[in-house]
């Protein structure tokens, strides 16, 4: 997959980014409660992770600002994006998110999709490889460690997969999480991933629902191709979507219609689009026409790309599925 992004994209991306990354209101709590003592502030539950809206979304907000300061070092809002991470990805700061996750109501918190994105947050410092990024990468690591230990945990414990549209998809989860550099972790999703989703085969994609921002179809798909080689891939794919030589099923090919974005579960099918064309650019030189692939992935980006800002509710997140639609 190629990458479109070009470094006045990234600087624009990275000015949504800082305007919500440290906005702690309007926020929208994960929380179990098993005191009154629990209730406080966002930004007293989560040092580090404390706007955007809500805890995820804050965590890849700040891997695309870490993943955009890596790309682009000299576009204009470097600087603010280094200040932002040197106050925020410190010991004592982490050490409080850390708190938060080893609570008893907590075992539950963000699984899967907060897991997935804290660790590809964690693996994208690790590849920055400067004396900034490996120290950014120690400071964030111990909750990047609870996390894992948290998935090797669950995922023998997960019988099924979730197929589902949004942040319980474990497909979504799993490919995030395979770039985390741990290879026993690794492994085992490796194994998880086939088998929830080996024997699958001519998938029907009933998509879009109503709220969804990842596509079940497709976002399978790309777990598989990121755990099977090449080879076993072509055949698995061709039988678990069949038809793609006539554009069928049809749905995957049109993108979602966003009838409010002021409606966040609505906004969420901007993120759809978005995540489709990272599907499809990513599953294109798999499929019989990859050209007509291209132009389907283009078609999704152009029908949210103009609408990343404008209304918080798309704004606190979906820069980041832009960044992921365009390498």
């Amino acid at each position: 997959m190629t990458s479109v992004l070009t470094e006045v994209l990234a600087d624009r991306f990275a000015g949504l980014a800082l305007g919500h990354v440290t906005r702690e209101y309007p926020n929208k709590l994960d929380q179990v409660l098993t005191g009154p003592d629990d209730l406080r502030a966002p930004r007293a539950l989560h040092p580090v992770f404390y706007g955007s809206f809500d805890w995820h979304s804050c965590v890849h907000g700040y891997w695309m600002l870490a993943h955009l300061y890596r790309r682009f070092p000299a576009m204009p809002r470097a600087a603010a994006i280094r200040a932002v991470l040197d106050a925020h990805l410190t010991p004592e700061r982490v050490a409080g998110e850390c708190a938060f996750l080893a609570h008893p109501g907590a075992r539950g918190f963000e699984r899967p999709y907060g897991w997935a994105w804290l660790l590809h947050l964690a693996a994208e410092l690790v590849r920055h490889g400067s004396p900034e990024g490996r120290m950014w990468t120690a400071a964030l690591w111990p909750l990047a460690v609870m996390f894992a230990d948290r998935y090797r945990a669950f995922l023998p414990l997960a019988t099924y997969p979730v197929r589902g549209g949004s942040h319980a998809n474990t497909a979504f989860a799993a490919t995030l999480a395979l770039d985390f550099p741990d290879p026993a972790l690794q492994a085992l999703l490796r194994a998880t991933a086939v088998r929830w989703y080996a024997g699958d085969a001519d998938c029907q994609a009933w998509e879009p629902e109503g709220d969804a921002f990842l596509s079940p179809a497709l976002m399978e798909a790309v777990c598989m191709r990121k755990v099977l080689p090449d080879a076993d891939f072509r055949t698995w794919f061709a039988r678990f979507l069949p038809r793609l030589d006539v554009c069928q099923p049809g749905t995957l090919f049109a993108p979602a219609r966003v009838s409010d974005r002021t409606d966040g579960k609505i906004a969420h099918l901007d993120g759809l689009n978005l995540s489709r064309a990272w599907c499809w650019r990513i599953l294109a030189p798999f499929c019989p026409d990859p050209a007509a692939i291209d132009r389907t992935a283009w078609a999704h980006i152009d029908a949210s790309l103009p609408h990343l800002g404008g209304d918080y509710m798309g704004e606190h997140w979906l820069a980041s599925f832009a960044v992921l639609a365009l390498g």
